[in-house]
């Protein structure tokens, strides 16, 4: 689950990170009103930043600096409702912009082939990592944490040096890497990105000037199936982004992840689905979907997934595939009876299930005629020829 920029930099505040003060806008007014207080508190220039779950926001115009809060209101008025990447700009960020000195990346994810934590950081902060991991990625420098002892110190400071960091900022930077690990551990996350990690000048208590670290932006990426354990990040998910097909897909307990292909999949059970697209593609198929209906699905819930492949315009032909165990087959079949009386479109299908009271819904399939198959083999070749028919 992505979250919005200003939720990650309050889970980043929550681990005692230096995080820039911000406010949320939906409107131009208030835009115009967030400015006037950074202003009175002594910014000299204020930023409004786009929230939207795409990258690229800078380019598409949907980073703007502003000196007045009337210029403020204005670039607001210009943001919200502007289209990004296919997404329309809700809200935006609204901050004192820094005296920014130098731009560096750090970012934490989860490596699954050491499993492990793995930090990242680069000197070339400021744009796509990716880009930088194409371009020149000796620029990424790594650090794996212990799954039980964390970030080290002296893994913070090895990271710090390599992009070019010294005292006092290089100690700065050691506790703001623990505090990445440290977010990553408290809230179940795949990913989290500060990117700029930046080097501002300010002036200090004393009036000299000083610089300091400062996570002007973050990104984070949460795991959707540790959420039962933080309750209260549920709350973080911004349904205004989300895919209806995604949504839908979540209230109906089903996996369910959308892909190019033409052949819609219901299966029960990840594995068997995996195997499922791999015999599509063997045959010379494509698939359009892994949806996993999990274990003891009813037919409200097949009837429904049913629904969720038709969605996709580009789906010429369905393959079902049962493996009844807790699931009862003739529970499928019913919701399947049920999905083709209801479906907008007429599309293909061929079913095979077997198990639980496969008998029973091999009558109901034949009695609603139904194409079935007695083997996946069978099924999936099937399935691929429908949709090669209907493509013609």
């Amino acid at each position: 689950m992505k979250i919005q920029e200003a939720d990650a930099k309050s889970l980043l505040l929550a681990q005692g990170l230096p995080v820039s003060a911000w406010e949320v806008a939906r409107d131009p007014e208030a835009v115009k009103a967030a400015a006037q207080r950074f202003f009175a508190s002594g910014a000299g220039r204020v930023v409004v930043k786009a929230q939207v779950l795409v990258g690229g926001r800078g380019k598409a115009g949907g980073v703007k600096l502003a000196s007045t809060p009337d210029e403020a209101r204005e670039v607001g008025s210009r943001i919200l409702g502007m289209d990004i990447k296919g997404i329309t700009v809700r809200k935006v960020l609204v901050g004192a912009a820094a005296e920014i000195v130098k731009e560096y990346y750090l970012g934490a994810i989860v490596d699954r082939a050491s499993r492990r934590i793995v930090l990242m950081a680069s000197a070339e902060g400021g744009v796509e990592i990716e880009e930088v991991a194409r371009q020149n990625p000796g620029a990424i420098h790594r650090a794996s944490a212990d799954p039980e002892l964390g970030l080290l110190a002296f893994q913070a400071r090895g990271l710090g040096l390599a992009i070019g960091l010294r005292d006092p900022l290089l100690n700065q930077f050691v506790a703001i890497a623990q505090g990445l690990f440290a977010t990553m551990k408290a809230n179940d996350a795949d990913l989290v990105e500060v990117n700029p990690l930046a080097v501002v000048a300010e002036t200090g208590a004393d009036g000299k000037p000083q610089q300091r670290l400062v996570c002007l932006d973050a990104k984070i990426t949460l795991d959707d199936s540790a959420l039962g354990r933080h309750p209260g990040l549920e709350a973080l998910r911004d349904l205004d982004e989300e895919d209806p097909t995604d949504a839908q897909a979540r209230k109906l307990g089903i996996n369910f992840i959308h892909l190019d292909g033409t052949i819609g999949c219901m299966v029960n059970g990840a594995g068997l689905a995996m195997t499922t697209m791999d015999l599509v593609k063997h045959f010379g198929g494509e698939p359009a979907n892994f949806l996993d209906v999990g274990g003891g699905a009813r037919h409200e819930t097949v009837r429904g997934a049913m629904e969720l492949i038709l969605a996709d315009p580009k789906v010429r032909a369905i393959l079902v595939n049962i493996f009844g165990g807790i699931t009862r087959g003739d529970e499928v079949a019913a919701g399947l009876i049920e999905a083709r009386a209801e479906q907008s479109r007429r599309v293909p299908m061929v079913v095979r299930i077997v198990g639980t009271n496969a008998a029973e819904a091999a009558r109901l399939l034949e009695e609603a005629r139904f194409e079935t198959a007695a083997s996946l083999d069978e099924a999936a070749e099937k399935a691929v020829a429908l949709a090669k028919g209907a493509a013609r």
